[in-house]
Formats: structure tokens, sequence, C-alpha cells
């Protein structure tokens, strides 16, 4: 095993032609696979043939691949490879597939231009500039449209995010328009790649599942089309909602999973390249840093390409505007680098950011992923979970407490989040060297839900309380540097019913429920305005860890209280902004750094933009658990 994992025994090959290469009169094949002995590419009539009906062989070519062509227009026409080795025949789908049958298990040649929605390529202006002006907003594709209560057309697919006007019975807005209302700026999306564990075959069967089982990297899921046997229907429906998002000012980041497949064995990378794509140890047995069976071995130069070729076709065909990397640490710094190299020469303004959690791999400490080497990696943003576990406690241990809940040794750790996680001094910051490289979130799609988990941690709490705290969170999220991340429903304190890890749990568990949004109307337009807040004010969005540093100055307080003072941002035309954020259960007093007129713009009740109540002195009372903020007139 141990030679089937070293470079140096495999061919590389460099080029951009790997798949299928389709023009109207004919179609180029091309697959790496150097330790096979012939390769077979074979057509067949419908995805379900029991036998090819014609075979064609490939001719051994440089770096390791097979190649041939094959005249005529080949659009719509089902396609594997076989591969023999060692006295056997396997077949292969193509890992450089765009199109497959249900449940991918042939490939598809297409003319990808036939998928295009008309004025696909026209540009849509948003009022995003910089990492730091965006607001994620963390959805799963089903749960957005699933609830049978709902008034959409297509539920659980991709085009219920193309249908508008979709409001309660009262007229409160939900899917699309609820985003529009709300202003955050990028839609990240759990995986929409094909994925193994729903049978698409089968719909009509409740399934559900987040994705993160990839199968085929380069092709949507066919469980959000309205039909997952015609190989074109998923292509144009995924790029029919990435052009309604575009055209209502969203951007679209793709949630993706390079770090795993969901089976080894079965998988085609490692049918065509056996031992090379996962890593191992020194037994042989798969290495299972991932926890869930493989790990990707992305230090490896055909790993790498195929990694950095999946990122820029998504980019480039589909428009995407971001990107989620998964277990981001199993990864090696190079590889990211690389990408983020690439990416730049498409759209400099695509957004990376990954899950840097410090897991054990086979690499060199200095070359893995990770929040300890952020220096080496910039513009590529980490999930920060000194935010998450600082403010609401740990995401492993349900019982324990964090810093809004009254685990008050938590606030030098909740200082270095308000300032994007930089190092602002000896004992605040994080691991960011730069505020665009700071993720800070206080749920996701994993663990549970901020409401979820204050019930866990305040059972004797009334729920007027407990609303409190998840708005003094909310504020703390979205008046901090850095780039702040929402999970779908967070604003109207979406609940899985104290599930954490929901990833089967049902659409019952997992599904917006948007009755909630009239419910706690309140807390969604807290929530709303906050996020105006943010757009409209730099002072909270300041591009430089340097600037940080010079404009913003904590305030003397307690434990329970982090307020501080920014100053003089030159675009922002409040001068001086005090944030006051009060984790104590009483009113506190704050010691303000100018004895003067001050607007309250943000209350316990009410976040925004528009002055709510005026005052001149050096000094104000903070109401119990929430958040103030004010300008100085």
């Amino acid at each position: 095993m141990s030679d089937m994992n070293n470079d140096i025994n495999f061919p590389t090959y460099g080029s951009v032609d790997l798949g299928n290469v389709y023009a109207a009169t004919y179609t180029t094949f091309k697959v790496w696979s150097p330790t096979a002995k012939q390769v077979m590419l074979i057509f067949y009539h419908s995805w379900n043939d029991k036998l090819e009906h014609k075979q064609i062989e490939m001719t051994k070519s440089d770096g390791g691949t097979w190649t041939t062509t094959v005249k005529g227009d080949l659009h719509g026409v089902i396609y594997n490879y076989k591969v023999y080795r060692s006295g056997e025949w396997e077949e292969v789908v193509d890992p450089y597939v765009r199109a497959v049958t249900v449940n991918g298990h042939r490939g598809v040649v297409i003319d990808v231009n036939k998928t295009n929605p008309k004025h696909w390529y026209k540009q849509y202006k948003t009022n995003f500039s910089h990492p730091v002006d965006a607001v994620f907003y963390e959805l799963h594709v089903r749960d957005f449209s699933i609830d049978h209560r709902s008034p959409f057309q297509y539920k659980g697919k991709y085009l219920a995010f193309t249908e508008t006007n979709t409001t309660l019975h009262d007229g409160v807005k939900i899917g699309l328009d609820h985003l529009a209302e709300l202003g955050v700026t990028h839609i990240q999306l759990l995986p929409v790649f094909d994925y193994e564990s729903v049978d698409e075959s089968n719909l009509h069967i409740p399934q559900y599942n987040w994705g993160y089982d990839p199968k085929h990297l380069n092709v949507p899921e066919g469980s959000y089309a309205s039909d997952p046997y015609d190989p074109m229907i998923r292509i144009k429906e995924w790029k029919k909602a990435i052009q309604i998002l575009h055209e209502n000012g969203f951007k679209v980041v793709m949630d993706v999973v390079y770090n795993h497949l969901f089976s080894v064995h079965d998988s085609n990378l490692h049918q065509l390249a056996p031992g090379y794509f996962f890593r191992y140890n020194q037994d042989g047995a798969l290495m299972n840093n991932t926890g869930v069976g493989n790990d990707t071995a992305s230090e490896r130069d055909m790993v790498r390409k195929w990694i950095v070729d999946s990122v820029c076709y998504w980019a480039s065909e589909y428009k995407i505007d971001g990107f989620r990397f998964d277990l981001m640490s199993i990864h090696d710094v190079e590889t990211m680098n690389d990408i983020r190299e690439q990416l730049d020469k498409i759209d400099p303004s695509i957004i990376m950011i990954g899950e840097g959690w410090n897991i054990n791999t086979v690499l060199p400490s200095e070359d893995i992923a990770n929040q300890h080497n952020a220096h080496r990696m910039p513009r590529i943003a980490q999930f920060n979970d000194f935010t998450r576990d600082g403010l609401k406690g740990s995401v492993f241990q349900p019982e324990v407490r964090g810093w809004i809940n009254g685990d008050y040794a938590q606030q030098n750790k909740v200082k270095g989040s308000v300032v994007g996680g930089v190092k602002w001094s000896d004992d605040i910051g994080h691991f960011a060297k730069e505020p665009d490289q700071c993720v800070n979130y206080v749920e996701c799609h994993d663990n549970h839900t901020l409401w979820d988990k204050l019930s866990f941690t305040q059972p004797h709490d009334d729920e007027h309380t407990k609303i409190k705290m998840h708005k003094l969170a909310m504020a703390f999220l979205l008046t901090s540097q850095g780039i702040p991340f929402l999970h779908a429903g967070q604003e109207f304190l979406r609940t899985k019913k104290g599930v954490a890890n929901s990833y089967r749990s049902g659409d019952d568990i997992n599904q917006l429920d948007w009755e909630r949004k009239r419910k706690y109307i309140d807390v969604f337009q807290y929530t709303k305005g906050l996020i105006t807040l943010r757009a409209a004010h730099s002072s909270f969005r300041i591009q430089h860890a340097a600037d940080i540093r010079k404009h913003l100055l904590f305030l003397d307080s307690d434990s329970s209280m982090i307020a501080y003072h920014i100053s003089h941002d030159e675009r922002d035309i409040w001068k001086h902004i005090v944030v006051a954020h009060n984790a104590d259960r009483q009113g506190k007093a704050l010691h303000l750094p100018f004895h003067s007129e001050w607007n309250i713009v943000v209350n316990e009740q009410h976040a925004g933009t528009d002055i709510l109540s005026r005052f001149h002195g050096n000094h104000v009372i903070v109401p119990s658990l929430s958040t103030m903020v004010m300008y100085k007139s």
C-alpha cells in the first residue's frame, strides 16, 4: 500500500480536459487511470439497460490518462468506463462527469449550453464589495419549502427559490421574499452536489439527509429536481434557482465536501487509481480523521487537481459566489491556497470559508488547513468556535453555559470575537490575521439551535427571558467585526425539538416552520434591524486588523458586560459609536467616553438606524440581558 500512496510512482496530468469535452460534431473522452492495463468507453441506450450497446477501446496517453474521440453529436448519450487490471474488469462512472442518470449510476454527455436559462449571462449588481460586508445565511434546499402548510408549488425543490409573493395567510412574507426582507447577502446551501443517501428513484417515500455523503462532485443532486430521471432537468433548475437569487441581489454559496466520499471501495476515484486518492494507516487500513470512514489525500497532485478543477467548474459554469469547505482541516494549506488563486482568476469577490478544526491528520502541523495556520491562508475565512461556544456554551455539553447565559468567565473569549478574531491585545484575539478570516456564528446545521441550547441551559427561565438572551446573541453577532453567519430560522427562534445531529431526522425536525415567523415577529424585526444597521455603517465592517486595533476601544466594565467605542472610521458618518452588551440579569451602569448628546438606535426591544431615544451625559443604564447601540450627535 505504501508504494501506491507515493506520487513518485504515479504520472500526473495537468491539463483541464479530463472527463468528456463536448462539441457538436465530436466528443473527446479522457480519464486518469495510471495503473490500468486497458480502458474501454461503453455506451448505453438508457439508464437501466442491462448491457452496453457499444464499446470503444481507449488509447493510453500522457500523464497516466486514457483517451478517445468519438465523432458525431453525442448530446444525451449515456456512458461509463470499464477498467481492466489484475485480471478483472470494473465499470466506473467518470469522476469528472457533469451529468448523470438517476442515482448517478451512469454518466451522460451533454451540451451544457442547452442548460442555461434565458439571460443567464446577464450581470446583476449587489451592494457587496468586501467579505466583511457579507451576512451569511445557511439553508437546506428541502428545509426551505417542504412544510406542507406552506404555499410553495415546488416543495423541497430547487425551483422553490424562484417563487415570489409567497406569504402566510395574513401576509407575512416567507421564502424568497422573506430572505429579501431580512437583508442577508449570501445564501449558503447545504450540499447540492449529487449525494448517495437519498434514492432519487423512490422520492414518493419520505427520505431526508443533509447530503454530506458525496457521490458525484460536479453534478447537482437529483432529489431536488422536478424530474431526477432527466439528466438535464436538475442542471436547468439549479441554474434557474441561482439566476433568480442573483436577480434578487443575493450571492450563492455552496457547501462542498471534498474531504471524504460516501464509500471508498465503490467510488470511481478508487476504482480508477486504487490506493491513491485516500490516506491509509501503516497497516493498510483507511484513515478516519473525518469520522465518516475515509480521508481524501489532498496533498497528492491528482487529488488536489480533482478538488481545484471541481471548485472552478462550479464557479465558472454555475456562477457560484462562494464555497464553504466541510472539514477543511483534512486538506492541506497548499491546496486551499491553490483554490484561492484559481478562483481569483474567475472572480476575486468569491468568498472561501471553511471548518478549520484541530483534527489529527498525517500532514505536518504547519501544512494543515486549520485555524492555527490561518496566517498562511490569506482571504480564506474559518468558522470561529470561540464565538459559538463562548456565547452560548459548549456544543458538546448541552447544559454548559456561555457568556450570554451566565458564564461570565467567557468574557475575554467573546471579546476576541468582537474584534473579528484578530489579535487586539495579549489576552484578546483568536486565530485571524485579518477580520475577513473570521466567521462569527452561534448556531449552524450542526448541534443544537441557539433556542434549543437555551432550553437546556435555562430550564427554569420563562420564554421572555430566553428571548432576551437570544436577541442579545443576535446583536452580538451582527455588531461584531468579521463575517457574521446565521442559520436559517435563527431569526425566528428555530427549534429542532432538542435534536442536535438532525442529518437524517426528517422533515418534522428539520423543516423551516414559517409559522414561527408570525409568532416571533418581534425577533425577526429585531434581527432585520441589526442587519440594516450593519449594512449602513462601515464601523461594524472594518476591513483591516490594524484599523480595528486603532479605532475600537473596550470600555471599563465588569465581566457581565462587554462595551466598546468605535471612533473615526473615515467612511462612516457616525464618528463615535458605543456598543454595550449586558449579560447580567440586572441593569448595568456604563461610563461613556464623552459627556455629550447620545442617540440610541438599538435597545432591548428595537434595532436599526432610526433614533429610538436621546439623552445627554456621560453615563447610561444598559437594561438586563440586552444590547444598546448609540452614537454621539
